[in-house]
């Protein structure tokens, strides 16, 4: 369903690249598509029929210490343009849209932000908000995050060390996930659980990458967002409160968001091939 290939970098790097591929003439809209944590880079295997319906083709790669992708030591969000920008360079990319999930999000929506000549629409996906350098600005950071994910991200702010020690001791915490998820877990999106165990494959270094990208400064301000943008969350999200895109909402003056209120951190993917018609109508195909 996907080609893979290794794109070589300047700096001596790889990414680990999939490519759905299509028949050109049908092709409408190509998505590059950022992962969560941790995951791999794999597109979504769920929207894949919807999307070859409708003239889609997914790009997508690891990010960095992922799958086949090396490390970037340091990274930020701000990174994923570089890399997304020479992807596109190889496969001869002119314009695209970006979606994101989880962690992805905000990766996504650096990538519009920084390359906004051939970005052509963002779609974030219960994402979290920057808490550096936007501590004060009217968002509670770890108002609403459950435990688990609290600790997480508190140790995060502490330094690597301090979160790698907490991470080599914890267990996967089911109450992260609401009814809902566990239900979308267990269907159609049952897919996570194959690109997460495979996420985990290269050892805890990139997830911990994530996080501390998450906590530190993101390398852009997500004012700078020109295109259309649209934020979906769910209201009951516990690893990503819904205030963070609410925030973001107010922040990205050209974002739209859809509140699920029902919804959690999976589950509110059921809304995704909806959002995929809203990306072919602002990307104007």
């Amino acid at each position: 369903m996907f080609t893979e290939t290794d794109i070589k970098l300047g700096d001596g790097r790889t990414l680990h690249v999939y490519d759905t591929g299509t028949d050109a003439a049908r092709e409408r809209l190509v998505v590059v598509y950022h992962h969560g944590s941790p995951n791999i880079g794999e597109p979504p295997a769920p929207l894949l029929q919807a999307s070859a319906e409708r003239g889609i083709r997914w790009v997508s790669y690891d990010r960095p210490g992922y799958g086949g992708s090396t490390p970037n030591p340091g990274r930020n969000m701000a990174s994923a343009a570089a890399d997304v920008s020479a992807i596109a360079d190889a496969l001869d990319l002119d314009r695209f849209a970006v979606m994101g999930h989880s962690s992805g999000s905000a990766h996504a929506l650096a990538v519009a932000a920084l390359l906004p000549h051939r970005v052509l629409a963002a779609l974030g996906v219960s994402g979290l908000a920057p808490l550096a350098p936007f501590r004060a600005d009217g968002l509670d950071w770890f108002d609403g995050l459950g435990p688990t994910g609290a600790a997480e991200l508190r140790a995060a702010t502490r330094g690597r060390a301090a979160l790698v020690a907490l991470l080599s001791t914890s267990e996967f915490d089911p109450e992260i996930f609401t009814a809902a998820d566990h239900a979308a877990l267990a269907g159609d999106w049952s897919w996570f659980n194959r690109i997460a165990a495979k996420g985990m494959e290269n050892g805890l270094d990139p997830f911990v990458d994530d996080d501390l990208a998450t906590v530190g400064p993101w390398g852009f301000d997500p004012a700078q967002i020109a295109v259309p943008t649209l934020l979906v969350h769910g209201g009951q999200d516990r690893m990503a409160p819904a205030a963070h895109d609410v925030w973001m909402r107010r922040r990205i003056p050209s974002a739209e968001l859809w509140l699920r209120a029902q919804d959690g951190h999976i589950s509110v993917l059921s809304s995704a091939v909806e959002a995929l018609d809203w990306l072919l109508e602002k990307a104007g195909v």
